[in-house]
């Protein structure tokens, strides 16, 4: 059988997904799944190609086989640690947080300097400290510092990853 791959490679770049579906049973001799239209078109070629001109050589079989049987390949996950295992190993915890990412971790001092003062706040677990008082948010410090409304982590330029900006 002479084929003329330019040929038959425009033609199968011509059909639709299901006519190429058809066309895969057709030289498979069985259906597929998939509407990928690149791979169907690849596979199809692929096929007639070597109906055509030949599969490989019982040689280049052995050899594909033997390689396959070498290769280090995971055919199934491996097996969960037993309650033992569990056990004798160590955990790590990430530091308990508020979930803002804006909030340095609790123990961090803020720095800012206001109309020439240094301001100092402490970042507690639960809030925040100034000049010993205990604060719920950075804009409950920044009203008492300025004595107006005004948003705490612009107030002290944090930006979203909890650094200075």
């Amino acid at each position: 059988m002479n084929l003329n791959i330019g040929k038959e490679l425009a033609t199968l770049q011509r059909m639709s997904v299901n006519e190429l579906r058809m066309r895969y049973v057709e030289v498979f001799g069985e259906a597929t799944n998939t509407r990928h239209k690149d791979w169907l078109i690849k596979r199809v070629i692929w096929r007639m190609q070597a109906l055509a001109e030949g599969d490989l050589t019982e040689r280049a079989r052995r050899r594909a086989e033997e390689l396959a049987n070498d290769a280090d390949l995971r055919c199934k996950p491996p097996r969960a640690p037993s309650a033992t295992t569990e056990l004798a190993q160590t955990s790590t915890r990430k530091p308990a947080t508020n979930g803002d990412s804006r909030i340095p971790l609790p123990a961090t001092i803020i720095t800012r300097v206001y109309k020439g003062e240094t301001l100092q706040v402490r970042v507690l677990p639960a809030g925040f400290e100034y000049e010993g008082e205990v604060y719920k948010s950075l804009s409950a410090v920044a009203k008492k510092i300025t004595g107006t409304h005004c948003n705490g982590y612009l107030f002290f330029n944090l930006t979203k990853d909890g650094g200075v900006r």
